[in-house]
């Protein structure tokens, strides 16, 4: 699991292509040391480590077909930046919001403006993923995790200066294609009121229960 609040911006630095495969070596003056077979959030998907190389400050990693196929990975070149976080210890401080780095789809930006101090991104999504979009929910975009400001057949996103800086979203603009993955309770949410019904009634009974208090 993840938070998706990005601890560096590492940069590709070879990448081995096999097919519809492929490694990725990475490097990176924060994440210089994960041990091998140690989950690691690039740019959004959930990828394992193969290889260290605490000398060089790189580390690699495998890009399996699925992953390949669903995400933005194997669009990438080397020297290209990545948005990196490892994975979740038990004493770490949950900052954003829960990430499994398991990418739903990939969105197109449609659209950028500046409103104060952020910048609102529009993200257009693959249609079956907007019912699980809502005002003020989470979403992570490249594994960085944002608050949903308005949701219509596109939902856009309020990136502050710092976020923008310290991400790769400070080189993403109209026409670029970006990981999703929805909140991962709004599954949850879908499966038990839409499943075979047995968990419907408690779960709009609990719904009520919270907007009557």
């Amino acid at each position: 699991m993840f938070t998706g609040i990005i601890e560096d911006v590492g940069v590709v630095r070879a990448i081995d292509r096999r097919g519809s495969a492929m490694t990725m070596t990475i490097e990176s003056d924060v994440v210089v040391d994960p041990r091998l077979g140690a989950s690691v959030a690039i740019s959004g998907p959930c990828l394992t480590v193969i290889e260290t190389d605490p000398a060089a400050e790189t580390f690699t990693v495998e890009v399996t077909p699925e992953t390949y196929r669903r995400t933005t990975l194997g669009s990438l070149e080397a020297r290209d930046p990545v948005n990196l976080e490892s994975a979740l210890t038990l004493d770490d401080e949950l900052g954003g919001h829960l990430v499994t780095g398991h990418v739903d789809g990939t969105g197109v930006v449609t659209g950028t403006r500046q409103e104060g101090n952020a910048t609102i991104y529009s993200i257009r999504p693959p249609g079956d993923l907007l019912r699980y979009l809502a005002p003020k929910g989470s979403v992570a975009v490249d594994g960085v995790s944002l608050t949903i400001v308005d949701v219509d057949r596109t939902f856009s996103v309020s990136v502050t200066e710092f976020t923008e800086a310290e991400t790769t979203l400070r080189e993403t603009g109209v026409g670029d294609e970006v990981n999703l993955e929805i909140d991962v309770i709004a599954r949850y949410v879908e499966q038990l009121a839409t499943g075979d019904g047995t968990g419907s009634a408690d779960l709009l009974e609990k719904l009520r229960s919270m907007e009557e208090r």
